[in-house]
């Protein structure tokens, strides 16, 4: 890398680490200069404007997300060993110690579900992609005979999504310290339901 590189990824790690506390809203270029040691122009440099920064940061964590979360739980053999490693993977990603505050994308969805503009646009195709990810993988599953024939992928994944969701509030707001047992025990219903032989 070049020092420009070094530079750009630094900024953007203490970026990512800052909007996992105070959302995107809460970058500022200021503060994120004076953190680093740098002047605001120098930051400015690397970035065009605040939402190019926070746009830039988004796509860091979606990059994150698919090397930690995703890849792996695709080296897993297919059908539930694959699911069951992507939600794993998903609450373990929520704890990385680069993201002191939780998950981005959580945080990111609180501030803009109901802003229109260029941030929300990319949010939501980042978490439909997400969720298509989840349903293939209920569908794989179908396939392989470990779920039912009647299962519905996108409710499965909705159904995740949601014990993922209470997990991050259990955890952030609640500071419940069996929000991840909660979680686990709530997937594991969620898996039950849908193995094959289970009821309808």
């Amino acid at each position: 890398m070049s020092k420009g590189e070094d530079t750009r990824a630094a900024i953007l790690e203490r970026a990512l680490a800052v909007t996992s506390k105070l959302g995107l809203e809460g970058l500022s270029i200021g503060s994120l200069a004076q953190d680093l040691g740098m002047s605001k122009s120098g930051l400015f440099a690397h970035f065009g404007s605040k939402e190019d920064l926070q746009l830039q940061v988004l796509g860091l964590a979606v990059e994150r997300f698919e090397a930690e979360v995703v890849q792996p739980a695709l080296a897993l053999p297919r059908g539930e060993p694959r699911v069951r490693g992507l939600f794993d993977n998903w609450l373990a990603w929520a704890e990385a110690s680069y993201l002191p505050g939780g998950c981005v994308f959580i945080a990111a969805a609180n501030e803009l579900d109901d802003r229109p503009g260029p941030l929300r646009d990319r949010l939501v195709e980042y978490q439909r992609q997400w969720l298509a990810v989840l349903a293939r993988a209920s569908r794989i599953a179908q396939e392989e005979g470990h779920f039912r024939g009647d299962v519905d992928a996108e409710q499965f994944a909705y159904e995740a999504y949601a014990v993922a969701l209470a997990y991050h509030h259990f955890r952030r707001l609640l500071r419940d310290p069996g929000a991840r047992d909660r979680a686990r025990r709530a997937f594991d219903d969620l898996l039950g339901g849908a193995r094959r032989g289970a009821a309808a």
